[in-house]
């Protein structure tokens, strides 16, 4: 088994220590919230950019990171394990995935997938915890879920582009 180094486990910090502060950041300004949880979230950009930039394995480690980060300081409201793992520990690691996906020039289908995971994961939890009906559940999620990834499709091309010297 290959060992991971003292400078990939260092950056894996760093990109935790944005998605924290990004959360923040969504949780002060507060935009499309949503009555029983959601929001449009800035987080899931800091994970996009660890999987493409450290690739999916320590782009999974750190969206699991970021969930028990979410935990430790007191973001989290679930509602029972299921809850828990459908909206938070699957939602998040999901974007840990978007490297596995193929690149269309400026076009991450990445992000498009994971966020597409991320809702699906979400309109489950809605659906079988919350008993709402499918539809229900998908346009509640949809209704945060299409500006966060709106947002991360335009900022983390942009991002990956200007950081590919530095990588």
């Amino acid at each position: 088994m290959k060992k991971t180094s003292v400078k990939t486990l260092s950056i894996m910090a760093i990109y935790c220590a944005v998605f924290v502060i990004l959360d923040r950041v969504s949780d002060i300004l507060n935009l499309f919230p949503m009555a029983n949880g959601g929001k449009l979230n800035l987080g899931p950009i800091a994970l996009l950019m660890c999987s493409y930039h450290l690739g999916w394995k320590n782009g999974l480690i750190t969206g699991l990171t970021s969930v028990v980060l979410q935990l430790v300081i007191g973001s989290v409201k679930f509602y029972g394990i299921w809850s828990f793992l459908l909206d938070y520990l699957i939602a998040y690691s999901v974007y840990g995935l978007a490297a596995l996906f193929p690149d269309y020039k400026y076009f991450y289908s990445g992000i498009f997938v994971t966020s597409i995971l991320r809702l699906l994961s979400s309109t489950l939890s809605g659906t079988l915890l919350w008993e709402t009906p499918l539809w229900a559940s998908l346009t509640y999620n949809a209704s945060y879920m299409i500006p966060t990834t709106v947002c991360a499709i335009i900022a983390v091309p942009l991002l990956c582009e200007r950081l590919k010297k530095i990588w």
